[in-house]
This record gives structure tokens, C-alpha cells and sequence, in this order.
């Protein structure tokens, strides 16, 4: 790829981060259908969505974030990832949210899914604790009835076997504390990657980091990020400092990826943050004085083993890292989902194919490449260009009566929409897109998620709330039709 900066070898092949708002997915999706989306089960409407490469989970935190502001609906997320080292960040994630609060704290959570979601060094004892959360998750893969027990809302089933003893592998290296530092030299490899995206500018890197800080971030609508937070990310890694800047020397291993690597904006961030886990937080749960949350009866040794605690209105399930293009060859999957999101970096994906799967009616949104700053904007006009094509071809048509966006792309299914993928090979697999992975030079997680530039807090001033060019506001609920 060719940009303003260079040839952009410095890029990667892994997104940590999304490159859009958060959105509250009940919004995006069409109204309830009471004849076709009820659980028979629990008499409730059910909504299916289909995520492509959404990989931080900043869309399905917002919508159960929502949730009580709509009428009672339960939710299954099928998210499908590139790599298993972001699945196995969603579950992470997920383990945090549904942490019982009377063992962690509101603020303490918030601080430490900042930390592991957005930098390079954590403090010790964040590193203590994704250790210990990842030998769990480590025990728990590979034995599907604990899992079921002890996490409800995860589902692991569709994976395939050699990728659940990858997914394990992923967990085993978290929770290692074998060779320290060594066994992955964080700052080393930051640095290593920097010097890769600037080149020759690299001795420059300050006035480099201003020119892009104003040129660019604040050019597409993220005003609200400081230089000093700018600065001090792209040199170490660390967007959100939160403690003394000495405390920050362990290495983050969730961000190790098989293919390698006033009011400021932290500030803002660690705001929404919590009012997000705050309004987690109110799902009804056992209280501790009730029922101890960690202990149920175990094994026929007797030993004692975590209890399930936290939501059942909701259950993500995990799917092969391959399969878009061969889910509608199975009747659970055709025509299932009411609601499809494609991020920009799996675009490539989106085929009749992955159309079959979603139900007449139904949805799609796709991210685009607005906050690939890099971009000159005849390639973000081409890119958006592509974006039509491609939903055109999967048997969708632009939503009539939708905002204008740069950010996302909206359509709709017509009820009479039947691509034609009879003659495709069902083990095709499409050609590797060109990498759209944001370098760290561009995207900084002050300003690539949970910030103006894509935030998993800040709402989508697109999605519920009326269109405004303030990225900046904090958290609020949107308020739902009639």
C-alpha cells in the first residue's frame, strides 16, 4: 500500500484495535419480527448478528450496555476473527466485564481493561492478573463442560479442533512467566516496528509526531487527544498512564500476535470506560453474601472449582477462522442473522456467500477506512466505491433514508434478494486482501478505539444520537423508538 507516509511497510498484519465508534447493534438492526425472532425457550425476542473482524469487542459491550433502554431481547453474537489471538482477547475481555464487582472494583476493572486493551507495558499487578485469567481460560478450553459451566456466555463449539489447541497455546503463553521480558521484548519490538513505518524520518520522530497529531488525528475529528498522549504512545506503547510512568515495564503478551506486531483523551476514555462497566455492572447477579460466586461442587476428588456468575441474556460463540465463505452450506446459519458487520480489514469477505446468511430484511454494516489516516482521500473514495460494489454483489442495497456517513456503510437484504452462489467452490478461499492493519504510528488506542478516532465508549454519534461532529462527548444511552 501506498500513502502519504510512505510504502507502508511498517503497517502489520494484525488489528488490535477497530477503526470505527462503537455502536449499539439493536439500533443498526431491523425492527422486531415477533414471529421470527422469538426464543421459544424463554418467549423473548432473539436477535442474531454475524461480526467480521470487529476484534476489540467494542460493539457487543455497547449493545448489552444498552440493553435496558430497549424492551427485553436476547442476544447471540457469532464473531469470526482473522487470527485466534483476538479471539482469544474477546474472551479476556468478556472474563473482565463479568468479574463479580464485590472482588473488583468499579474503577479498578476499568483501569485494567484500559491497560490491557490499549498498552504495550502493564503494571505488575494487571500483569498478575492476565496471568492468572489466562491459566484459567487455559484450563477451560480444551474441557467444553467446565466451559459451559463456568462461562455460559461463550461458546466454543463451532471451532475446530486444531484451533481450540491453538486457542489453548495462546492462553499458555499469557499466563508464562517463563524467560520474563525475554521471551517477549515488548519494547524492543515496539521500537522495531516504528522505525519500520517512519524510515528515514525516524530521528525526527517529534516533529513527526506533531505533524501527524495535527494533520492528521485532529484533521479527521480526534481534537480531543493531547501531544504529550500522543508522544509518549507512539515512543513506548503506553496510551493509557494512569500511575506513576515507572510502573509501566511489564510486557503486555496480549498484544503478541504469531505474525508480529486538562481533560486529555485517557482521561475521557477512562470516563466512558466506567460508566460502561457501570452500566454492566447492573446485570442481576447473585450477591456474594448469598452464594460465594467461585465455588461449586467439583470432580469426584472433591476439589472446588468457579461458578458461573453474570448475564444469560446473551452468548457469543467463536467461529473458525476460515469459514465465512462456507457458513451457508449449514441450515443453522442460512438465512439466521438479522444483522451482519464486516470491518474494513475483512471487507474482501463480504461475498454471496456470506449474503445467504443473513435473513431477507436483515442488515449489513461496514466499517470503513475513515480512520486509516494514512490514506489519501481519492483512496478512501475508491475504497468506499469497492465497498458498494461488493454489497451489490452479495445481494444487499444501500438502507433508503440513511445518514450520510463517512464511518460506515449501511444496507439492507430486500426481501426478494437471492445472490447466486450455486457455482462457487465451497473450499474456495478468497485472495489475501491488501493489509489494512493500522501501523503505530497511525492509530494510537488514545485515539483508535475508545477515542473520537474509533471509540468502544464514545457513541457512535451515527447510530442513535443525532449527527454531530463532536466525537468527544462521554458515554450516554441513546434513546430507543417508540
Amino acid at each position: 500500500m501506498t500513502t502519504p507516509a510512505g510504502s507502508g511497510a511498517g503497517f502489520g498484519s494484525v488489528s488490535w484495535w477497530g477503526l470505527s465508534p462503537a455502536l449499539d447493534l439493536q439500533a443498526e438492526s431491523p425492527p422486531v419480527d415477533p414471529d421470527s425472532q422469538t426464543d421459544a425457550e424463554h418467549e423473548t425476542p432473539q436477535l442474531d448478528v454475524l461480526l467480521l473482524g470487529s476484534v476489540d469487542g467494542r460493539h457487543l459491550l455497547r449493545t448489552l450496555a444498552c440493553a435496558k433502554l430497549w424492551s427485553p431481547r436476547r442476544f447471540r453474537f457469532y464473531v469470526l476473527e482473522s487470527n485466534l489471538e483476538a479471539v482469544a482477547r474477546h474472551m479476556l475481555i468478556f472474563s473482565l466485564v463479568v468479574e463479580d464487582p464485590e472482588k473488583m472494583g468499579l474503577q479498578e476493572r476499568s483501569e485494567t481493561f484500559l491497560e490491557v486493551w490499549g498498552n504495550a507495558l502493564l503494571r505488575p499487578p494487571v500483569a498478575a492478573f492476565v496471568r492468572a485469567q489466562a491459566n484459567h481460560l487455559a484450563q477451560l478450553v480444551p474441557e467444553p463442560d467446565r466451559l459451559a459451566k463456568q462461562l455460559p456466555w461463550i461458546s466454543l463449539g463451532a471451532l475446530k479442533f486444531h484451533e481450540r489447541d491453538a486457542l489453548e497455546a495462546v492462553f499458555r503463553f499469557w499466563a508464562s512467566e517463563e524467560k520474563g521480558p525475554a521471551a517477549f521484548p515488548m519494547s524492543r519490538l515496539w521500537d522495531s516496528r516504528l522505525r519500520h513505518y517512519l524510515g528515514s524520518r525516524y530521528d525526527a520522530r517529534r516533529g513527526v509526531s506533531d505533524w501527524d497529531l495535527h494533520m492528521k488525528l485532529h484533521d479527521r475529528g480526534a481534537r480531543v487527544i493531547h501531544i504529550r498522549e500522543f508522544r509518549r504512545w507512539r515512543d513506548t506503547g503506553v496510551a493509557f498512564e494512569l500511575r506513576d510512568s515507572s510502573a509501566y515495564h511489564v510486557p503486555n503478551r496480549t498484544l503478541a500476535s504469531g505474525r508480529l506486531l486538562n481533560h486529555n483523551a485517557g482521561e475521557i476514555t477512562q470516563h466512558n470506560v466506567t460508566e460502561l462497566f457501570r452500566a454492566l455492572t447492573a446485570w442481576e447477579r447473585p450477591r456474594a453474601s448469598e452464594v460465594d460466586p467461585m465455588e461449586v461442587p467439583g470432580e469426584e476428588d472433591g476439589t472446588r472449582e468457579r461458578a458461573a456468575a453474570g448475564p444469560e441474556f446473551f452468548t457469543v460463540h467463536f467461529l473458525p477462522l476460515h469459514s465465512s465463505q462456507t457458513l451457508h452450506h449449514k441450515t443453522c446459519y442460512k438465512e439466521q442473522f438479522q444483522l451482519l458487520y464486516v470491518a474494513c480489514g475483512m471487507v474482501h469477505l463480504l461475498s454471496p456467500e456470506l449474503g445467504a446468511c443473513v435473513a431477507p430484511g436483515g442488515h449489513l454494516i461496514v466499517e470503513l477506512a475513515r480512520y486509516l489516516v494514512d490514506l489519501r482521500q481519492e483512496q478512501l473514495q475508491a475504497f468506499t466505491a469497492r465497498v458498494r460494489e461488493l454489497a451489490q454483489a452479495a445481494g444487499f442495497a444501500p438502507q433508503p433514508g440513511a445518514r450520510p456517513s463517512e464511518t460506515f456503510a449501511r444496507f439492507y437484504k430486500s426481501r426478494n434478494s437471492a445472490p447466486d452462489c450455486t457455482n462457487l467452490v465451497e473450499e474456495s478461499r478468497p485472495p489475501t486482501p491488501e493489509v489494512l492493519a493500522p501501523p503505530p504510528g497511525l492509530l494510537a488506542p488514545a485515539s483508535g478505539v475508545l477515542v473520537p478516532a474509533s471509540g468502544v465508549l464514545v457513541p457512535s454519534h451515527e447510530a442513535t444520537n443525532p449527527p454531530s461532529e463532536d466525537l468527544t462527548q462521554p458515554l450516554q444511552g441513546g434513546t430507543p423508538p417508540p
